[in-house]
């Protein structure tokens, strides 16, 4: 059975006392405290927050508070062998009893965890879904159980449990087990991102039914949309890092290996530090790769989505898309690793028809299900929906996770409206020819024959199927193919035509072209504004220049300066991010205020007991050592 709630109000003093003498924070943001608190009280919780939302501490706090009311330890199960480092890592400076059980632990070292864990000498210990299910970890689980020294579980990148989730891993589903086994034992699920459909399939799968939900608003306001059409998406890339983002962390997703091979080392062609990531690479490659990324700055990691998912850096100002990914939750997902922060970020994308067409024809010939294609082509034409959009993305985006919100004022059609012009016409005459086509040759063709038939092309290939006999032939002349194109990803997106990955990328009408046909279904597209242009010119930047807080004055700078190179110095001698010692919005306030003793140091945020203790006297030696003579 669960021991005795606490009050409310001890539960709150509990949990305040413990985020101000721990972490150094002096509010909970969000729904924090609400979470927090029905978690203390021995509550199951769903938990949806936004990247960067601080979802940690809505477990961290919970595992902090029930050890000291006698409940025992907190099982944190979590995929990523990273975070897992890094989380471990940041709980230790801030005085926490953690630790993790994982494959890069030798044997001794693994044992020697696991003693501690059966003595209770551990608040928190993170371990992999496949770990926790193991016949020898859930005797040890029987061990604590028994003795009721088992406080709780917290299942971190709960989507990984749902086949809707866009990181879908069948070990989750393992840890029904949790429930079966330790019935009375709190468990809380936790996902920066879930749709209605994902939302339930998490609940089920992981028995969490009678769960309370937590749902935060989805909203990154620091983060600006923006979705270019593809031309030379290389050069676009270029331009867009060297004009906005130079001397910035940030990553730039590919779809294939061999691309992220090739932006990498174009990007280092033109002196922006960039490194590879993906599954191909041997693993030690990839383990350095990802932790020269966490750890030093003005990195740029070019990668596949096998990067990322867990990634704890606060510092990064961009992600960019060369290639649209499959749906929405991926794509909020992995835009929500910039500025997590709070501080102005970009999330940038480049698509073209060529991405529609792949990203079907990889549904189409998946052996899945039909019923589940079917909901993955639902998930992808959201994201159609999003990248034509001529009005504000962030509402589009919002609305797909069922949240409402008026015109943030910070993507690019808000800031940029696109001229818009009435596709509908040439819409009509597109279908026309796909549907005059089919039916003299009896078969279908590609986007490209279309095209040419449409706008009066006398290639080879019309000629030899006799399609300038059709009435269609060079109706379009008055089209360029940028247009054609636009008004053709439109029609797929909102399912007017469909791409037939089985019969060679052809086009086939649908029930809604009909629709379209007789004039009832409006088609507005964006006027092409993005083009290719030249080579881009670099403008000259520090190679991963300092990015200074605005409202600090020039000593301030001085100060902020020499507290970074500090803090770089200290996370490189304990092999922890930087961050882990102090955020940048901690060393930007001490900068600030300039604390000549260790009274001026309480209360800043960032700053609890334990790390005041380990480097208060030196954060006063280097802020009195930046101080310039009079």
């Amino acid at each position: 059975m669960i021991a005795t709630s606490p009050s409310h109000a001890e539960s709150s003093v509990a949990s305040h006392d413990i985020l101000r003498e721990v972490f150094g924070y002096d509010r909970f943001r969000g729904p924090q405290e609400a979470i927090v608190e029905h978690v203390i009280a021995g509550g199951d919780a769903l938990v949806l927050m936004p990247t960067g939302g601080g979802k940690s501490l809505c477990y961290q706090i919970p595992a902090i508070a029930r050890q000291r009311m006698g409940h025992g330890i907190t099982i944190v199960i979590s995929p990523l062998i990273a975070l897992m480092h890094d989380q471990v890592g940041a709980l230790h400076e801030a005085g926490v009893s953690a630790a993790f059980l994982n494959s890069t632990l030798s044997g001794e070292e693994a044992s020697a965890v696991e003693k501690r864990l059966l003595r209770g000498d551990i608040t928190l210990l993170y371990a992999a879904p496949e770990r926790v299910t193991t016949p020898r970890f859930l005797a040890q689980l029987d061990s604590l159980y028994e003795r009721g020294h088992l406080s709780l579980f917290a299942i971190d990148e709960a989507h990984c449990v749902s086949q809707w989730g866009h990181d879908f891993r069948p070990e989750y589903r393992a840890l029904t087990v949790l429930h079966e086994r330790f019935a009375s034992v709190p468990r809380m699920a936790l996902t920066a991102t879930a749709d209605a459909l994902t939302r339930e399939d998490i609940l089920e799968r992981l028995q969490l039914q009678d769960a309370r939900a937590f749902v935060s608003s989805f909203d990154r306001p620091n983060i600006r949309y923006t979705i270019v059409e593809k031309k030379d998406a290389t050069q676009q890339l270029l331009r867009f890092i060297s004009r906005e983002h130079l001397g910035d962390a940030g990553i730039v997703y590919c779809q294939s290996r061999k691309r992220v091979e090739e932006i990498a080392q174009t990007l280092c062609d033109e002196g922006i530090d960039a490194l590879p990531y993906h599954a191909g690479l041997d693993a030690k490659v990839r383990q350095a790769n990802q932790d020269r990324f966490l750890r030093a700055e003005g990195i740029v990691m070019v990668a596949t989505i096998a990067f990322g998912m867990g990634i704890d850096k606060p510092h990064e100002r961009f992600v960019a898309h060369l290639d649209m990914p499959k749906n929405i939750e991926g794509y909020y997902q992995e835009t929500g690793r910039a500025g997590r922060d709070g501080e102005p970020a970009n999330a940038w994308m480049s698509y073209g028809l060529q991405d529609v067409v792949n990203q079907r024809r990889m549904i189409d010939e998946s052996p899945a299900g039909e019923e589940f294609k079917q909901g993955l082509r639902g998930k992808l034409d959201a994201l159609l929906g999003l990248a034509e959009a001529t009005d504000c993305r962030r509402v589009r985006l919002l609305h797909y996770f069922g949240e409402a919100s008026g015109a943030c004022g910070n993507c690019d059609n808000c800031l940029n409206p696109p001229a818009v012009w009435d596709g509908t016409d040439a819409a009509r005459k597109l279908l026309s020819t796909i549907y005059r086509v089919q039916q003299q040759s009896g078969i279908s063709f590609g986007a490209g024959h279309i095209m040419d038939i449409l706008r009066g092309k006398s290639t080879e290939k019309v000629a030899q199927h006799g399609h300038e006999a059709l009435s269609t032939f060079g109706i379009g002349t008055d089209l360029s193919e940028v247009q054609l194109r636009g008004v053709l990803r439109q029609l797929i997106a909102i399912g007017a035509v469909e791409v037939d990955a089985q019969a060679f990328n052809t086009l086939q009408l649908t029930d809604l072209s009909r629709a379209v046909l007789k004039g009832e279904v409006p088609v507005q597209l964006r006027e092409s504004v993005s083009t290719p242009g030249g080579k881009v010119k670099r403008t000259t930047t520090a190679k991963g220049a300092s990015k200074v807080p605005a409202s600090l004055d020039a000593a301030a700078h001085d100060r902020f300066a020499a507290l970074k190179a500090w803090r770089g110095e200290v996370a490189r001698e304990h092999n922890l991010p930087a961050y882990v010692i102090f955020h940048d919005a901690t060393l930007a306030a001490i900068a600030e205020r300039a604390p000549q003793s260790l009274d001026d140091l309480q209360g800043i945020s960032g700053i609890g007991a334990k790390k005041l203790e380990a480097y208060g006297e030196e954060v006063l030696r280097v802020v009195s050592l930046s101080v310039a003579p009079v």
